[in-house]
């Protein structure tokens, strides 16, 4: 009896969870969440730096494609437009209110209209309302509201790829309650999109194509009778898994640690206020700050100690992770030391009316935090079940003259005796 010879190669050992993309070259996996904070952290703290609307759209633009290349089939990765939906709005309520209160024109404006004044009181003065609105006062607000809007995109982009509950492993055991509470709250945008878009989805399939008020009651009344069962359920997980229960942790331990974390929280903002203004004394700049971040770190330490935790298939720290971070950080860093170019082109002035330029060092300080959607792992993609084959209609293979297909089941034996019939000693092996 012939043994079967077995072609191919075997599969390579990975890490669960992670598969081959269809090219074979990189290993699908999910980035460490803490990397993807980083680096949407570090690039708000790179646009808080700038108020060049060139700056500012091209952050925007390198959010949309890291966010495009790498997000996953999660619920919490549909959620970016609505972030953009929502810097739009605060781009356009901020022009909305440099318009009504309308403030610090000059005759050398450009005038585009006028609002009604409305008189004010002696005890508001300063502050007009209504009046003539110019393009140099539009654009100002614009630009600053688009600021604001770059930063809650780059959260937004954060809250996309990054896992939230992934996210909460890494955090400390004093801060666990803590990160519980953070990683709710966080999730709640996520989980309404997808509520809005389960219940947007059943009223297609009920042909229901109402407008208006009686579509958006139709929508927020299962959205918020969601949202309420959800938090009824996540209240009873916590509460079954001892959340908020002090354990056996003595109160002058308690009292001890929370003193610890508030006189180091206290150092490190009074730090952070020495840091950055010139005329504080020494002592509360770098001196504070690390005093303050001691005084922390032994607050976690000592609070760690009464929670006690477990982590299954923990997070892998890797060169990618290094490298997603890395480019966040370096692009903040690059605006912050304005190193090679003009400070000035960071923040544009619109007195007297002029395009703002493009400075080379922030575009490629930018260009290069969108180098983590090439140096990141493709994520994982999801198993789709096969399509079944129709069956075959009856006579269809005797009348093309064709053998019948036999395809293996779950029921039939994979194994080769099986399927081909042992040759006896005496008989011949056919051509």
């Amino acid at each position: 009896m012939h043994e079967p010879k077995v072609t191919g190669t075997l599969p390579t050992r990975h890490r669960p969870g992670a598969r081959r993309v269809p090219d074979g070259r990189r290993l699908a996996r999910a980035l460490h969440p803490l990397a993807w904070w980083v680096w949407a952290l570090a690039l708000a703290t790179a646009v808080s730096r700038t108020n060049n609307p060139l700056l500012l759209l091209l952050v925007l633009a390198v959010l949309g494609y890291v966010v495009t290349l790498r997000r996953t089939e999660a619920p919490w990765a549909r959620g970016f437009v609505y972030y953009l939906y929502l810097a739009l709005t605060v781009v356009a309520i901020r022009v909305v209110f440099r318009a009504v209160f309308a403030t610090g024109t000059t005759p050398r404006d450009h005038f585009l209209f006028a609002l009604p004044r409305l008189p004010t009181p002696d005890w508001y003065a300063g502050i007009q309302i209504g009046g003539p609105v110019s393009l140099e006062a539009l654009l100002s607000a614009a630009t600053d509201g688009l600021r604001l809007a770059c930063m809650l995109c780059c959260i937004g982009a954060a809250n996309t790829l990054a896992n939230p509950k992934r996210a909460l492993r890494v955090l400390p055991g004093a801060l666990y309650e803590l990160g519980v509470a953070v990683t709710v709250s966080i999730s709640v945008a996520p989980q309404l999109v997808q509520s809005v878009q389960r219940v947007r989805r059943a009223r297609r399939l009920r042909a229901g194509h109402g407008t208006g008020a009686r579509a958006l009651r139709g929508i927020v009344v299962p959205v918020l009778e969601d949202a309420l069962e959800r938090s009824l359920r996540l209240a009873a997980a916590m509460d079954s898994r001892g959340y908020g229960r002090a354990g056996s942790a003595t109160r002058r331990s308690r009292r001890l640690t929370g003193a610890l974390l508030l006189l180091g929280m206290c150092g490190l903002c009074a730090g952070a206020y020495g840091l950055l203004d010139a005329t504080a004394p020494r002592l509360l700049g770098l001196p504070a700050m690390a005093a303050g971040a001691l005084l922390c770190v032994a607050g976690l330490r000592l609070g760690g100690r009464r929670v006690t935790r477990t982590t299954y298939r923990p997070d892998p720290w890797r060169f990618p992770e290094w490298a997603v971070a890395g480019c966040g950080v370096l692009s903040a860093v690059l605006l912050f030391v304005s190193a090679g170019f003009d400070a000035a082109a960071l923040n544009p002035s619109y007195y007297p009316l002029s395009w703002p330029t493009l400075p080379p060092v922030p575009t490629v300080a930018i260009l290069l935090a969108g180098a983590a959607a090439l140096l990141a792992p493709p994520p994982v993609a999801p198993e789709r079940p096969a399509r079944p084959v129709p069956p075959a209609p009856p006579g269809a293979s005797a009348r093309s003259g064709a053998r019948p297909s036999v395809r293996p089941s779950a029921r039939t034996s994979a194994r080769p005796s099986d399927a081909v019939p042992a040759r006896g000693a005496g008989e011949a092996e056919t051509p």
